[in-house]
């Protein structure tokens, strides 16, 4: 029988250093992993925080632009006035 036991979505980024600025510092994600073929080549990525993994890429066919996703959390008023970013 099929069991189904994660989702891990893959949001499209422009600019690396803007998505890691946005990602680990503003929401203090970290990051697990980057991947490029070679140097000069899109990035990919998975950052997480807690239960959650999401992939970063720059890859053009990965993903669409302006995806969203939903993430449900408890603290969110707290988590919003946080002071260590």
């Amino acid at each position: 029988m099929a069991q189904f036991s994660q989702v891990i979505p893959i949001l499209r980024i422009f600019d690396e250093a803007i998505a890691k600025t946005f990602y680990l510092d503003f929401l203090g994600f970290s990051l697990d992993w980057e991947h490029r073929f070679e140097p000069e080549m899109p990035l990919y990525m998975q950052i997480s925080k807690g239960s959650i993994q999401i992939h970063l890429s720059e890859h053009h066919g990965d993903c669409c632009p302006g995806a969203g996703i939903r993430i449900n959390m408890s603290g969110v008023r707290e988590f919003q006035k946080r002071t260590d970013r």
